[in-house]
């Protein structure tokens, strides 16, 4: 008897396990107990080819369990405009994260937060962007004068091998600073820099260690995990982050004149709005917790995202020969001296376009895209999805899609240029897609134009003596991280 109810027990769990949880969800890998799919993102790092495999096994929507929860992905672009664009209300929530809540005692930022806070801030932080010059000449003004300072430091070291990928990191910082503070990152403050950076960096290096990845997906196995966990490993360089921040939200305080209408930066934007609700009573929505995670929020993403993409570009452009002379042939017919290229060449130099956006693609730099959630009970391609479901638009299997393009995982610019032109296609989607699109996105784009071509046309960029290349093997791990290397750059034009 007692065998009998052990061996039933045994095969109620599985049952339960294999078939009966999963038999109102769409289709998918068969989930294991307790880990669920996770094990297939570590087997294949950093996880396109298990959702490229899962696309081509179950179809364009597929459920994908971590642990003991399953998220619906969408995995084709058509069906992610059906969702996301179309019916962007059911999806506008994201899943959150216990860390921050942990941490404070509830949600801050736009990452972190939905409803009403994560609205009002996002409608908020995009109307600053733009009255702050994105789109306008002021903020093409503010990238050029970093691209000349970079000038300046490799001029500087002319001929010599020089670390490319940590002047860039500065150059990209001291954009994003000048737009949330009016201030960069000059030679007297540059360990300041290095340092934040390196908080950065190891907060990074810490999430994407596999344990702790499962972690900040699975938060419950924080309190089984042997060890620190993903907080306590975080916090530390955190605090000194917000400290970066809170010193920077003080400083401005006391500087700014709250009778001027014009901002010179988002904090002092922030800070006039937090004045004028709290004059009108209230003293949450804008407050010091949340203008410190949103600091947060854009410095990381706006630093972080553009950095590795412009390390994985160069390591492209260096791997490609062929790639590298049809960009100086279009730039020497175009250009045909080193000044500065603007937006407004943009139109003339379709190869280029070209590059960024195959850059873009290639380097894909996120493996498992943003996790959001319904808001209300819907149906997916025929399946019904309960309320607080976690639905994925899994954009990596959409810009690796070998029917849009062929050989996916080589570099060939090729690909957006037609009849000598420039062409658009609609699956290049690096900044998601939906309500939760990337806030940064409009920066982003022209900071990598501005930044590749402008490098391109002033210097010949070469490996370094030894002729060694940038590791390109995505599959050591788990996150897509900068690559790190060495080079060489010559100028093309002497004065």
């Amino acid at each position: 008897m007692l065998l009998l109810l052990i061996f039933s027990s045994i095969f109620l769990y599985f049952f339960y396990h294999f078939h009966w949880k999963r038999r109102n969800l769409p289709p998918g890998p068969r989930p294991l107990p307790f880990l669920g799919n996770l094990l297939s993102l570590k087997t294949l790092k950093p996880g396109y080819e298990a959702f490229s495999n899962w696309k081509k096994e179950y179809g364009p929507i597929f459920t994908f369990w971590m642990a003991n929860k399953p998220f619906v992905i969408i995995a084709s672009y058509e069906k992610m405009k059906e969702t996301f664009v179309k019916d962007g209300d059911t999806y506008v929530d994201k899943q959150l994260t216990h860390t921050e809540k942990e941490r404070l005692g509830e949600n801050y930022g736009v990452l972190d937060t939905n409803g009403h806070m994560w609205k009002e801030h996002r409608r908020f932080t995009l109307t600053q962007l733009r009255d702050l010059g994105l789109g306008k000449d002021l903020m093409q003004e503010k990238i050029l004068m970093e691209v000349e300072e970079l000038f300046k430091e490799l001029d500087a070291h002319g001929g010599e091998e020089i670390d490319l990928p940590k002047l860039i990191d500065r150059s990209v910082g001291n954009v994003i600073n000048l737009t949330l503070f009016n201030k960069r990152f000059d030679m007297d403050k540059r360990d300041e820099f290095a340092h934040l950076k390196s908080l950065i960096d190891g907060m990074r290096n810490v999430t994407s260690q596999f344990r702790y990845l499962i972690q900040y997906l699975v938060p419950w196995t924080s309190t089984v995990l042997p060890g620190p966990t993903l907080s306590e490993k975080v916090r530390a360089k955190r605090e000194e982050l917000d400290d970066f921040f809170y010193s920077q939200i003080d400083e401005h305080r006391n500087e700014i004149d709250f009778d001027n209408t014009e901002n010179l930066d988002f904090v002092e934007a922030y800070l006039k709005e937090q004045k004028k609700r709290e004059e009108d009573g209230d003293f949450k929505t804008f407050c010091n917790k949340q203008l410190c995670a949103m600091l947060f929020d854009l410095w990381i993403a706006g630093l972080m995202t553009t950095t590795m993409t412009m390390t994985w570009g160069l390591s492209y452009y260096l791997y490609n020969p062929e790639v590298q002379r049809k960009i100086r042939e279009e730039l020497d017919k175009v250009i045909g001296n080193d000044r500065l290229i603007s937006t407004a060449d943009k139109n003339d130099l379709p190869y280029l376009q070209a590059f960024v956006t195959e850059t873009q693609r290639t380097a894909n730099i996120i493996p498992l895209n943003l996790i959001h959630m319904t808001t209300r009970d819907t149906v997916i391609d025929g399946f019904p999805i309960q309320k607080g479901t976690g639905v994925i638009a899994q954009i990596s299997t959409v810009m690796y899609d070998e029917k849009v393009f062929p050989e996916p995982y080589k570099f060939k610019p090729e690909r957006f240029i037609e009849n000598g032109k420039f062409k658009k296609v609609d699956e290049v989607i690096p900044f998601s897609i939906g309500k939760r699109q990337c806030l940064g996105e409009g920066l982003a784009r022209i900071e990598l134009f501005l930044f590749f071509a402008n490098i391109f046309n002033r210097y010949d960029v070469m490996p370094d003596f030894s002729g060694s290349l940038p590791d390109l093997d995505k599959s050591k791990d788990n996150f897509v991280i900068p690559r790190k290397f060495k080079a060489v750059l010559k100028r093309r034009y002497m004065d």
